[in-house]
């Protein structure tokens, strides 16, 4: 190996200006804190932040005379920028008029819709994609999405563009591509599912949606979990708890049907001091996150339900922790 070859094997050293001026380290250091740990551990527990509250959202706000999008916020209590229905998405119920149009767009990597009823079509793209009652559609990344309804519609729309506004981020890359789930084929599987020989012995009778591109957490995006569930008439669904929000959204059901919510449960499984959430038709309501809830169908009907979580990043991150109160063996 010659001189010049030997050379060019060493690291290159450069020789930096040591007469450029350190920024003042007052300026570098006025925004830091520091706490003893007990004092930051728990911010809900010391109020620094505020749990995630309980709200409903009646049917009431799609069934107006205009055309709209109506987030579902509960932001003030929060904390945060809104609209936001929970730290990491908004829920949103989109009402659409007769032969009429709304326009929307997200700083989101997820859009999932449910139609709730109606018929029409979106425009997202280069892309026109038909919908009627009971489809699903989720959108990724892109540019704003057109709705148009031939009949009075209304849709169940959640996104994670909280997320993106509290990590100060763009959603710029696609992770999945725009997919329809046809009310004929999810209702097709779930009735599968009912007519399981096993039913009768799982905590849930329920289907959940997903993606081929989700490989790692088997939700429909990245972020975004859901699931089409079916309550039975005159069965209970034992408590169960996770670290993913709940927005559900309620379908069809009778009076007699309603979900028990709280933070805690006794040595017999039992919620302690639960509060009590009537299930109404077409309507959402938050379940918080971590909070035990239990499903009761006392009328002479099965109902149907939709919740709709940040369970695909809870996923991913191993954070999920979903855990399940089981049937007590007879002696």
């Amino acid at each position: 190996m010659g001189m010049v070859d030997l050379l060019r094997s060493f690291p290159q050293v450069f020789i930096m200006n040591t007469s450029i001026e350190s920024t003042p380290l007052k300026e570098l250091s006025q925004q830091a804190l520091y706490f003893e740990y007990t004092k930051a551990a728990d911010p809900i527990g010391s109020g620094s932040i505020s749990q995630v509250p309980y709200a409903e959202f009646l049917s009431e706000l799609h069934q107006t005379n205009v055309t709209a999008l109506i987030p579902l916020d509960v932001s003030e209590a929060l904390g945060c920028e809104g609209p936001a229905t929970s730290p990491a998405l908004c829920a949103n119920f989109v009402h659409i008029l007769p032969n009429e149009k709304i326009t929307t767009s997200f700083n989101a990597t997820s859009q999932l819709i449910y139609v709730m009823r109606g018929v029409g079509k979106t425009h997202f793209e280069d892309l026109v994609i038909p919908w009627k009652t009971g489809d699903f559609l989720v959108l990724p990344v892109g540019s704003e999405a057109t709705h148009y309804a031939d009949q009075d519609s209304a849709f169940y729309l959640v996104h994670d563009e909280p997320l993106l506004r509290y990590l100060g981020a763009d959603a710029k890359i696609q992770r999945f591509k725009p997919t329809l789930y046809a009310s004929e084929d999810s209702l097709k599987k779930l009735q599968e599912v009912e007519h399981d020989a096993k039913a009768i012995n799982r905590s849930r009778v329920s289907i959940l949606l997903a993606n081929k591109e989700m490989d790692q957490t088997l939700t429909i995006t990245h972020t975004l979990w859901a699931m089409l569930g079916v309550l039975p008439e005159g069965t209970v669904q034992l408590p169960h708890r996770h670290q993913s929000v709940a927005l559900d959204l309620i379908l069809d059901c009778e009076p007699g049907c309603y979900s028990l919510v709280g933070p805690r449960i006794d040595e017999n499984g039992v919620i302690i001091d639960p509060k009590r959430v009537d299930w109404k038709p077409y309507s959402a309501f938050i379940t918080p996150p971590g909070h035990w809830h239990a499903h009761h169908n006392e009328s002479g009907k099965k109902a149907h339900l939709i919740p709709m979580q940040d369970a695909g990043l809870q996923t991913y991150l191993r954070s999920l922790d979903i855990r399940f109160v089981l049937p007590k063996r007879a002696d």
